[in-house]
């Protein structure tokens, strides 16, 4: 049974931003970077506990795959659905991520 990836605004908006910031120096590695952040998720259609649990959140449902210096992170909604939440620089605190703040 395949699982229904959802991306969120937030997942959306934090792949635009870390392209635009690539793009600076290349316009094919930023093309290269996005294409490797939705190929990686695709993952979670057959495996939806792939990624392991974000340790900061110590919750089962919230887990993370990690590519490169980023962390794709995720919630299990149900067994036929994910909602990627973000995609975090991993040299960054968590707790600044807007997906987070308390």
């Amino acid at each position: 049974m395949a699982v229904e990836v959802k991306w969120t605004l937030q997942a959306l908006d934090d792949i635009e931003s870390i392209a635009a910031f690539i793009v600076r120096d290349s316009e094919y590695f930023a093309l290269i970077q996005t294409e490797i952040f939705f190929s990686r998720a695709e993952i979670l259609e057959t495996f939806p506990l792939a990624g392991r649990v974000v340790p900061e959140q110590a919750e089962e449902v919230i887990r993370e795959l990690i590519e490169g210096n980023y962390r794709i992170i995720y919630r299990v909604v149900s067994e036929t659905r994910v909602d990627i939440l973000t995609v975090h620089a991993s040299q960054r605190l968590l707790s600044n991520n807007p997906v987070f703040k308390k």
